[in-house]
């Protein structure tokens, strides 16, 4: 390994380290600190977050009209909810409201008024309302109110018996007092509320009302899970800056990135934070699950009326709504200004039916998609997205801690397990959480019994939620996920397009939608797979094909103990398109007898990465290798030749980095395929092949070879050689002529080729042109 690399990987691990020493020292002055201040990720509070509230509900009504039947009945059902009322029973009534009431009414969450007949015959109840109103409208107290037999507009007009009850009540009092109590009236008449005249059953009222009761309790504190939530501060002011909910305009906003990445949680938290501030609110979970309940056999537009239905319902509140057509949506909603979350949307028929337009909501609407899938965002015209990138080490280690300590810093003997963990799991929330509760209380030995488990196998929980994406793919498109898994992570595009170019039809849209599907990333070129995809697409090539115990009959393989065994059994194994085997995760030696490879005839792909300690041996040689093989690479090949036998035909790149060949093979071989030749630091290679045929060669690299002693004159038919390394081969000791036709030629090393004194005449032009160079630096090239 690079020392470099390995003192800066100790020295980040220091660092993290200190990080959490200071973390802990802050956090234990927190503690000793008796006046706790604000988190910066705790919540904005709401207006009345501040207030002091000592009961769960006030209400207020006239007792001789409903204590005994309609109240009674109120209770009971409130009881069965954990709803507890405020009672007055102890407080004696006068002309005017107690200060112990006005107290109770105050320090209330949720006051409810039932008005009946002669509730407005009571001085003392119109004092209870003007109050409530009053708490209302200085510090958001949520106010309920019931119509008992009465109609709303005798108490905004105060007409019928509700109105005679009024006036009775206003006889002897003053201006003010009357004053006071017509507006509070005239306030409690526009609510919405209940109105027992519409319901044809009143139990079913009571349920309704002390239901909402319990979901406004269930609602009403600010979760405290934001103290678990970390770095939920910066996706907050990211989300609000696209949410911009100030604008009056109808806005669909999309969260966007892989399974596990925290999308639900974010517009989990948005939704908790701001639904208050909207008509009406729904936050649709996991929109997936509900296709799989739609009725048998329906076709895509019942599947969209199923899916508006649910939709609307819970919208509305209202169990069971039926859609007729899917213009009931737009109907109901175009003039309420909503807060709407579709979760994890993996179809543009889902949006179609849910939120296909803007215009079906009304202003200052806002709806949130969180999705894998960014084509469904753009083809839905969503233009306002907001991309989840992991977190930081830092940060993943405090998600993960959280979950296995109930803190955000591991406990000392453990914080390097629990670094490790959190490097295993790539930094995805998800598995963080998922793997932090499956350690929580464990000792420190049963932590390290689990760890090689963790190493190699994918956690039930955490597979299901990611194999789901993968289970949308088409065949093609898994098959090249499946690809990608098991041999290709980490390298550059451009060559496993070139790989793959005979087995898929199109390699280029697959990766397109890969990517589009939050399954991969490509950052300057490379593939990029998170690390939990990557052992998802191990675990399905393990488990799905039926051949666990039969690792010759799987198509790839990439565990060290499943390699040896096939390469010691000699068993059929023409399943078999791709090895890859990194010897450092070999227990011991791995011996290859020299008919290995013979019964694996459709072997495509052959990754084996040796390292300086070697641990794979060829004792008898190598008779046989697949004649469809495209890429070989295998790091310090412990052969002088390769096999007689052997056919570079379908050859696209040959890599035998740090190898024993003094020559790569016998005879002539045809190379029309081969794309890059990588024979660094083959001290012993004295002879390169003939390159009669390598016609779409483009990169050479020989860096190193220093028993090389000069370059075939057939290099010259190499025409679309782009790269040619030759530093530090110091036995070179010139070009041939032929090497003047690589018009093509933009990359040459020579640096340390001592012995090379001059370069092929006219080569000097091609170079200057490509480079425009100096023929007066030309000569650096050698140096």
């Amino acid at each position: 390994m690079n020392s470099s690399f390995v003192l800066s990987t100790i020295t980040a691990t220091i660092g993290f380290f200190m990080l959490f020493k200071k973390f802990r020292l802050f956090h234990q002055e927190n503690k000793e600190n008796d006046s706790p201040s604000l988190s910066p990720l705790s919540p904005v509070p709401p207006s009345s977050s501040s207030h002091s509230w000592r009961h769960q509900v006030f209400p207020s009504f006239r007792g001789e009209d409903i204590r005994r039947d309609f109240l009674s009945h109120i209770q009971k059902e409130f009881r069965t909810k954990g709803i507890t009322l405020f009672s007055d029973n102890g407080i004696k009534r006068g002309e005017s409201i107690t200060p112990e009431l006005v107290q109770a009414i105050r320090s209330s969450k949720i006051a409810i008024i039932l008005l009946s007949r002669n509730y407005a015959s009571s001085s003392w109840c119109l004092d209870e309302l003007a109050e409530i109103i009053k708490c209302r409208e200085e510090f958001g107290q949520t106010v309920m109110v019931v119509f008992k037999k009465v109609d709303p507009s005798d108490v905004k007009k105060l007409t019928g018996d509700f109105g005679s009850a009024f006036r009775k009540a206003c006889a002897g009092k003053t201006k003010e007092d009357i004053g006071r109590w017509i507006q509070a009236l005239a306030k409690v008449a526009t609510l919405a509320g209940y109105v027992s005249n519409n319901w044809d059953n009143e139990a079913i009222m009571i349920e309704k009302i002390a239901s909402d009761v319990s979901n406004l309790l269930n609602n009403f504190t600010p979760s405290r899970d934001i103290d678990e939530l970390v770095g939920m501060g910066a996706h907050m002011e990211m989300m609000e800056q696209l949410l911009c909910l100030d604008a009056d305009e109808v806005r669909m906003v999309g969260i966007w990135g892989p399974s596990g990445i925290g999308k639900t949680i974010i517009a989990r938290f948005l939704f908790s934070q701001f639904s208050d501030s909207f008509e009406l609110s729904a936050f649709m979970e996991n929109i997936q699950e509900l296709m799989y309940t739609r009725p048998m056999c329906s076709d895509d537009y019942n599947a969209k009326l199923h899916l508006q239905s649910h939709f609307m319902s819970k919208i509305t509140n209202h169990m069971d709504i039926e859609v007729p057509h899917l213009g009931v949506a737009e109907i109901r909603l175009n003039d309420k200004k909503v807060l709407v979350v579709l979760d994890n949307i993996d179809q543009s028929m889902q949006l179609d039916a849910i939120a296909k337009e803007t215009r079906w909501f009304g202003h200052g609407s806002r709806i949130i998609i969180t999705t894998q899938d960014h084509k469904i965002l753009k083809a839905h015209g969503i233009n306002h997205i907001y991309k989840v990138d992991f977190p930081s080490t830092h940060e993943a280690c405090q998600i993960f801690c959280m979950s296995a300590f109930g803190q955000k810093f591991p406990e000392v003997e453990y914080q390097e397990l629990a670094l490790e963990v959190t490097n295993i799991l790539g930094n995805l929330p998800l598995g963080l959480r998922v793997m932090g509760s499956h350690f929580r209380g464990m000792s420190k030995q049963e932590w390290i019994n689990a760890m090689p488990r963790l190493r190699t196998h994918l956690d039930s929980n955490i597979q299901s939620i990611l194999k789901f994406s993968y289970d949308a793919l088409c065949d093609e498109d898994q098959d090249l996920f499946l690809h990608i898994a098991c041999l290709f992570n980490n390298k550059r595009i451009e060559n496993v397009e070139e790989y793959l170019a005979h087995k898929l039809l199109d390699v280029k849209q697959g990766f397109h939608v890969l990517a589009e599907k939050s399954l991969i990333s490509i950052e300057e070129g490379w593939i990029k797979m998170h690390n939990l995809l990557e052992q998802l697409g191990r675990e399905i090539v393990r488990y799905e094909s039926g051949f666990i115990r039969e690792p010759g009959k799987r198509q790839f393989l990439v565990d060290g103990i499943d390699i040896c065994e096939v390469l010691t059994d000699h068993t059929d194994s023409r399943n078999i398109i791709g090895i890859h085997l990194n010897s450092s995760e070999l227990l011991g030696e791995l011996i290859i007898s020299e008919k290995a490879f013979k019964g694996m005839s459709n072997l495509q792909f052959l990754r084996i990465k040796c390292g300086r300690s070697e641990k794979v041996y060829l004792p008898q040689g190598l008779k046989y290798l697949s004649q469809k093989l495209r890429l070989l690479e295998w790091d310090h090949f412990p052969m002088t030749c390769l096999p007689s036998k052997f056919c570079a035909k379908y050859i696209v790149e040959l890599s035998l980095q740090h190898s024993k060949l003094e020559k790569m093979w016998e005879g002539h071989m045809p190379l029309v395929n081969l794309k890059r030749m990588n024979l660094f630091h083959s001290k012993n290679l004295k002879e390169l092949p003939d390159f009669s045929t390598a016609t779409n060669l483009q990169t050479l690299i020989l860096c190193g070879c220093s028993s090389l002693v000069e370059l075939p004159y057939s290099i010259g038919n190499a025409i679309n050689l782009q790269k040619l390394h030759l530093c530090r081969c110091t036995g070179l000791v010139e070009l041939p002529n032929s090497i003047v036709n690589l018009h093509k030629l933009q990359n040459v090393t020579l640096k340390g080729c001592s012995k090379l004194k001059a370069l092929p005449t006219n080569i000097n032009l091609i170079l200057s042109t490509k480079h425009k160079y100096r023929e007066s630096e030309l000569s650096k090239l050698l140096h």
